[in-house]
């Protein structure tokens, strides 16, 4: 930037004089002999060795292993839970060090686009360098095939085209000049006369004198801007870890007023401690964490089915609570197949049927079906036969081999039955400077020159017009005002013209492209992808607004977003000049409000994200380019596209999209919501397990001066407490994430990112089992007690099948309870137990363990739960008991039903 001007808006002789006397800070000479300080033409990628990261990981987790390891020595003695704890730390470590890992291979995806390389002209010769010695004022020499060093202002060029997919994700290439652009706040794409470090040359040859290199290029900065911003926690690691937080808080404040209580009682200390860790150990669900990661990992799982790839687990959630989808428009929204749409012939207007590549549809004035033949004839032979693409059949369908633009007349020639080559004599290749491309071919009698082009450039190369099989003279006026009215609609449109020349003529110069007879015009579009139209409905019925980020023009984006649906307002568009004309506080006032933005550079993008954000949204991005890697990292969930998508953006992105598809997006979002609703049912499911083992183990301490049978043993032992979590986190709980997906899950809003996991209804039904199971536990436990003749008759066996009476009990309710816990709101009798057949699995392999643990010591001679044999009449009220969790849930439901207060999630 030279005086508050773009090197784009300088006249190339001003660029020079800039660079070699030193206005922009330092001379090229100077530059070349400070290499290492200025003008070193690298990235910089501040990466820590594998030592230092891990060290990092080890630091912020020693100190809990230490404490652990502490507590648990104190109140149990014993070292085997000690390293239990040490291994889950360390696994938690090495899963960070990973992680950390993945964060940077986005920053080496960017450094692998740099060129080693590169041919300047330096003191008068040509010579091949290393392109990190390359420094502002050189000139760079660009041909076919090059990646260009650094950023470059042209100013030399001959038809040079220059793919800048890696770096703005527009497929097309685009074509160069070196005339200065006076308009400011251009992005990247939009600089015709600039090249860009990391793009390559798709055709022709160029000059560039070097401006930027290193960290100053696009590349550098987007790499900056890359090592800046930080990742978006998702909402449920926050739910999570608040929720956390809660129950670490609750079950020590219960455990200290436990072991008050027992040492206000009398009881000895040492026997307190061991109840209270007891306690403790019940109260917190162990198998917590393990199931929400199965929970994210089988939603992933069905993710993938519906082509969308998940990179980071808790972004299968996070798309459950988005607010905003940005997305692209070309081959997300849209097909990326330029189809024709309209032609315009011989003073008459045609529609064309047909979507996409494949050569079906047919050609109607209004709504009736016309013959193809006269005007709108030639006018389609002349864009098939002036063209070098073609139409490919594959196994996947139609494909287009060469431009786009080109494919679209090859198919609309083809809807015709229009297929016969002539032999091409010679041709003029489209260029910039021309507006047109011009071939020959042998005709019959004649030969005949076509000619494609801008309709005005077109139009200036003509004399008369095809009407109805006569030449006419050129209603130019007429024809002009029919290209506004196509262009209105948002038309990519292309004229098409023709000129006999003598059989002797074989080779084509530019004086003889003049004197032609204009044939028509054909208007072309990137159309609606089917399957979106119906993805973004059900958006809009789910809560979540469709926002559409495009490079093209601001009608072409109307356009589109009007035949999708997206935005209410036709008018409510903005540009990306508009975008960089405005403050963020101005943006943040109308990004709501905002559903199109045209001509919007990918850093918009990001800018864009940041006021989203700012207005309380979830918001989900798209992106492919290089450029759009900031805006994906700094969105609630980056989301990249597998087919077109560079690596940078793959690796930044928490998903990626199979088939570069919004409706997959939306498919996603069904998945994200249906996940969050099975982590809600297994903790639903798993906290009445601990509440209900902590009661009983705080109410066998307050209760030991009234039933002296608490003072000799607790209801439940503390390695059945650690199986009983082990149990229900496995067996029955981790069913539950495979649960079918519920009715109209899309018909509902997004939920509050910040709503707490413990609302009043989760403590409602989580206080419901807890207190069912902990009465049941110790109303079977005392009625085996009183059936015995009370504790001081009791034997130590008696006493142990008193406490296998409770462990039984408490794995029974759970056991019950799993069967209404598929469903937060319905019945358990309006579905089939069949549906999910997992939870039957898991149900009848708790129940199997739970009587191979009973029976242990009949049938092994051992009893590792010191567990005993009770009589069988014992288990009739085992299950009447435990059915109360069930039926007591079943009520719930119906009332809240009943009464309209259901869950809402």
């Amino acid at each position: 930037m030279l005086n508050g001007k773009r090197w784009y808006q300088l006249p190339i002789e001003e660029v020079f004089v800039a660079l070699q006397t030193g206005k922009v800070g330092i001379t090229s000479g100077e530059a070349r002999a400070r290499l290492g300080k200025y003008g070193f033409n690298e990235i910089e990628v501040k990466k820590r060795g594998p030592l230092i990261r891990f060290l990092s990981q080890f630091k912020n987790a020693l100190l809990y292993v230490l404490m652990a390891a502490a507590v648990l020595c104190a109140l149990l003695g014993k070292f085997t839970d000690m390293y239990v704890v040490i291994g889950v730390v360390l696994a938690t470590v090495v899963i960070g060090f990973i992680q950390e890992g993945k964060a940077e291979s986005s920053l080496e995806a960017l450094k692998k686009m740099l060129v080693p390389e590169c041919t300047v002209f330096r003191d008068g010769e040509r010579k091949t360098i290393a392109v990190r010695e390359l420094v502002p004022g050189d000139v760079v020499l660009l041909e076919g095939g090059d990646r260009v060093p650094a950023d470059l202002r042209l100013f030399l060029v001959k038809n040079l085209g220059v793919d800048e997919a890696s770096l703005t994700g527009e497929s097309v290439p685009v074509d160069k000049d070196v005339a200065p652009i006076l308009s400011p706040d251009l992005g990247p794409g939009e600089q015709g006369n600039m090249c860009f470090s990391g793009t390559f040359v798709g055709r022709g040859r160029g000059q560039g004198v070097v401006v930027e290199t290193g960290e100053r290029t696009e590349l550098g900065r987007i790499a900056g801007m890359m090592r800046e911003t930080k990742r978006v926690t998702p909402p449920i690691v926050k739910k999570i870890d608040t929720f956390i937080k809660f129950v670490i808080i609750a079950c020590v404040s219960f455990g200290i007023l436990n072991l008050v209580l027992g040492i206000v009682l009398g009881y000895e200390v040492g026997y307190m401690l061991i109840a209270t860790a007891g306690m403790i150990v019940a109260m917190i669900p162990e198998g917590l964490a393990a199931a929400i990661i199965a929970a994210f990992a089988v939603g992933a799982m069905y993710m993938a089915r519906r082509n969308a790839l998940i990179r980071r687990l808790p972004a299968a959630e996070t798309l459950g609570c988005t607010t905003v989808i940005c997305s692209d428009k070309t081959g997300t929204l849209t097909k990326e197949e330029m189809t024709v749409v309209r032609v315009y012939s011989g003073g008459k207007d045609y529609q064309v049927s047909g979507v996409g590549y494949e050569p079906k549809g047919g050609f109607f004035q209004g709504n009736a079906p016309v013959q193809v033949d006269g005007g709108l004839a030639e006018t389609l032979t002349a864009g098939y036969l002036c063209n070098n693409a073609a139409l490919i059949e594959g196994e996947d369908g139609y494909t287009i081999a060469g431009d786009s633009t080109e494919g679209a007349l090859v198919v609309s020639a083809a809807k015709a039955g229009i297929t016969e080559k002539l032999s091409k004599l010679d041709e003029l290749p489209f260029e910039s400077e021309q507006q047109y491309m011009a071939t020959l071919h042998q005709g019959d009698g004649k030969n005949i020159i076509y000619v494609k082009g801008s309709p005005e450039r077109v139009l200036g190369l003509c004399q008369g017009q095809l009407m109805d099989g006569s030449i006419e003279p050129l209603a130019n006026e007429q024809i002009l005002s029919k290209v506004e009215e196509m262009a209105g609609d948002a038309l990519r449109l292309i004229g098409m013209a023709y000129k006999y020349v003598d059989k002797g003529k074989t080779s084509l110069t530019e004086e003889d492209i003049k004197d032609l007879v204009f044939l028509g015009v054909q208007g072309m579009i990137d159309p609606p992808r089917e399957e979106v139209v119906e993805a973004i409905k059900k958006c809009k019925a789910a809560g979540i607004r469709p926002v559409m980020i495009t490079g093209d023009h601001v009608q072409t984006a109307r356009a589109v977003a009007e035949q999708l649906g997206i935005g209410v307002d036709r008018e409510r568009a903005l540009t990306g000049e508009e975008l960089s004309r405005m403050s963020d506080d101005e943006l943040y006032e109308v990004v709501d409000k905002v559903s199109v933005y045209a001509r919007a550079a990918p850093e918009h993008k990001f800018r864009i994200t940041k006021q989203l954000q700012r207005r309380g949204n979830i918001v989900a991005m798209t992106g492919d380019g290089v450029n759009d890697a900031p805006a994906l990292k700094a969105a609630d969930i980056g989301i990249a596209m597998g087919i077109k998508g560079t690596e940078v953006s793959k690796e930044t992105a928490d998903m990626v999209l199979t088939d570069d598809n919004f409706a997959s997006i939306v498919a996603a979002v069904e998945e994200g919501r249906h996940v969050y609703t099975n982590i809600w049912k297994v903790i639903l499911y798993l906290l009445p397990t601990n509440g209900g083992q902590g009661l009983v183990m705080i109410g066998a301490v307050l209760l030991s001066p009234f039933i002296p049978v608490f003072a000799l043993r607790l209801p439940i032992e503390p390695v059945q407490i650690l199986w009983v979590n082990l149990v229900m986190a496995i067996a029955c709980s981790i069913p539950l994430i495979w649960e079918p997906k519920g009715k109209r899950i899309l018909e509902k809003p997004p939920r509050d990112p910040n709503e707490r996991l413990f609302n009043p209804f989760f403590l409602w039904r989580v206080g419901i089992v807890s207190v069912i199971s902990a009465a049941a536990v110790f109303i079977l436990f005392l009625a085996f007690v009183n059936a015995m003749g009370g504790a001081e008759k009791m034997t130590d066996l008696q006493l142990t099948q008193a406490q296998t009476i409770a462990f039984t009990t408490l794995i029974m309710v759970q056991l019950f309870y799993l069967f209404t816990a598929r469903s937060i709101n319905e019945s358990a009798f309006t579905f089939s137990p069949f549906s999910n057949k997992m939870v039957l699995i898991g149900a009848a392999a708790t129940l199997g363990l739970q009587l191979l643990i009973v029976y242990s010591y009949p049938l092994f001679g051992i009893s590792p739960f010191r567990t005993a044999p009770f009589p069988l009449q014992w288990w009739i009220p085992i299950i009447l008991f435990s059915l109360l969790g069930f039926f007591a849930i079943e009520l719930e439901k119906l009332l809240r039903r009943r009464l309209g207060k259901e869950a809402t999630l």
